[in-house]
């Protein structure tokens, strides 16, 4: 009787139709696309309405942090400073939350989040699923070497 194999057993992949989805842009994985926009709308608008949680918070964080590594990928170049003013209006909110415990903003940090939002709206749009892993690991990276604001 032979021995019983200690190994985890792995599905198979198919490396064909992982290449042919990364090259996809992100606007053809429709439901995807969808919920990614729901859930960032969702907690912008607990947000603006005062009742966001820790969740809303963490969610608007991982979407700005996005579009700050696609700005530095070259998506949206031009647009550094609104991806640079929302990170610093969320910044302010999250410190000042943290110590009341309820997550309220001001105006112009609306504004500047508002705006950080819609160009991460619109980076999604213009980019491939390729682009997109490629700024989600630039995140992981900066946020494990330690180099990340702790917000």
């Amino acid at each position: 009787m032979r021995k019983r194999c200690n190994r985890k057993i792995r599905p198979l992949i198919n490396p064909l139709q992982h290449v042919a989805d990364s090259i996809r842009p992100v606007t053809s994985h429709k439901s995807f696309l969808l919920d990614l926009n729901l859930k960032n709308h969702s907690a912008m608008a607990a947000l603006s309405q005062g009742k966001a949680n820790k969740g809303d918070m963490d969610t608007l964080v991982a979407c700005l942090n996005v579009t700050e590594a696609l700005y530095l990928m070259g998506v949206g170049a031009e647009y550094g400073y609104v991806a640079k003013g929302g990170l610093e209006a969320l910044l302010a909110v999250c410190q000042r939350g943290s110590a009341t415990g309820r997550f309220v903003m001001r105006s112009s940090e609306m504004a500047a989040i508002n705006e950080a939002i819609e160009l991460h709206d619109a980076q999604l749009e213009t980019i491939t699923v390729k682009e997109l892993e490629r700024a989600m690991k630039i995140v992981q990276d900066v946020i494990k070497n330690k180099r990340a604001t702790v917000i």
